[in-house]
C-alpha cells in the first residue's frame, strides 16, 4: 500500500531506503541488480501511479538484464509487479509476453493476467494449451515443461473462461502431478463439480510434502469448503494449513459485508483456532 510522505523535496516515500521516484529511475539504471530490485519494490508496495506502470511496462522489453541461459530476470519481476499493482493498462503488454522466449516471463505474465481479471487475454492464454498433453513435455536440460501450463490453467480458472474447459480437461491426466492439480483447480472453478475438489483433497494424502503443500494452496484458492477438516489433519506445517483455511474463509465472507459471518465461516475460524 502506498504511503504519502510530503518531504521537503516533494518525493513520495514508501520505504526509508527508497522513494517511488528513485525506484522508477532505477528501472533503467546501469546496474541491473538495481533494476531488478526496483521492479520487485514497486510490486511489493503496489505503487499504482501512471509513471510506475509505464516504467514497468517498458521494462518488459529490457535487454540488459539477461542470464547466460537467455532468461530475463527484470522482465520476470516487472511482469509480477504489474499483476500486484492491478492496472489493466498492462494487459496488452503482458499478452505480448506470452510469446516471449523466457519460460519464466511467460509464467509471470500468465499469473498476472489472471490477477488483472481482463477477459481480453483469454484467447492468448488458451493458445498456450493447444496441442494438449502430447505437446506438454519437458524442455531438454531444463526443469520445466515447454509452457507454464499450471499458471495458464489457473489464470483461465480465475477468469471463469468456461470456453477453455475442453483444453484444460485433458491435463487432468498429465504425468506431472502439479499440472494435474492445476487442472483440477481450474475445472472446479469453471464447473463447481465437487469431483475436482475431491481430487485435490485426495492429494493431501500423497507422499511428497511439496505436493501436499501445492494441493493445500489450490484448495484454499478455490475455497473448497468440504476440504476444511482434511486440511487441518493433513501432514503439512500449520502455517500452510492456516493459509489454505484463510482462503476457504474468504470465500465464505460476503464481498460487501465482510463482518457478516455465516455458520460455515465460523466453523472455518474455529478450525483455524485449533492450529494457533
Amino acid at each position: 500500500m502506498q504511503e504519502s510522505n510530503p518531504e521537503a523535496d516533494g518525493e513520495t516515500e514508501v520505504s526509508p531506503s527508497l522513494t517511488v521516484e528513485q525506484a522508477i529511475a532505477n528501472l533503467t539504471h546501469e546496474d541491473v541488480s538495481l533494476r531488478y530490485y526496483a521492479a520487485w519494490w514497486l510490486g511489493k508496495f503496489q505503487i499504482d501511479t501512471p509513471a510506475a506502470v509505464e516504467a514497468l511496462i517498458a521494462a518488459l522489453d529490457d535487454e540488459a538484464d539477461r542470464t547466460a541461459l537467455g532468461g530475463y530476470p527484470l522482465r520476470r519481476n516487472a511482469a509480477r509487479a504489474l499483476g500486484k499493482i492491478g492496472d489493466i493498462k498492462a494487459v496488452p503488454a503482458l499478452i505480448e509476453c506470452l510469446d516471449g522466449s523466457d519460460f519464466y516471463v511467460r509464467e509471470a505474465a500468465a499469473q498476472s493476467l489472471g490477477m488483472l481479471g481482463d477477459p481480453a487475454c483469454i484467447p492468448a492464454l488458451k493458445q498456450l494449451l493447444f496441442g494438449g498433453i502430447e505437446a506438454a513435455v519437458q524442455v531438454p536440460g531444463m526443469p520445466h515443461l515447454v509452457q507454464p501450463y499450471e499458471a495458464v490453467m489457473e489464470a483461465l480458472g480465475t477468469l471463469q473462461a468456461t470456453e477453455a474447459i475442453p483444453l484444460i480437461k485433458p491435463f487432468l491426466e498429465h504425468s506431472v502431478e502439479r499440472v494435474q492439480y492445476s487442472a483440477s483447480r481450474a475445472m472446479y472453478q469453471l464447473t463447481k463439480d465437487s469431483v475436482y475438489g475431491e481430487s485435490l483433497v485426495k492429494a493431501l494424502a500423497g507422499k511428497d510434502i511439496q505436493l501436499r503443500r501445492v494441493a493445500l494452496s489450490d484448495l484454499g484458492a478455490i475455497g473448497y469448503l468440504p476440504a476444511a477438516s482434511a486440511i487441518v489433519s493433513s501432514a503439512v506445517e500449520n502455517s500452510f494449513k492456516l493459509i489454505a483455511l484463510k482462503g476457504l474463509l474468504e470465500h465464505q465472507l460476503e464481498p460487501f459485508k465482510p463482518e457478516s459471518l455465516n455458520d460455515e465461516a465460523i466453523k472455518v475460524m474455529n478450525l483455524m483456532d485449533t492450529l494457533l
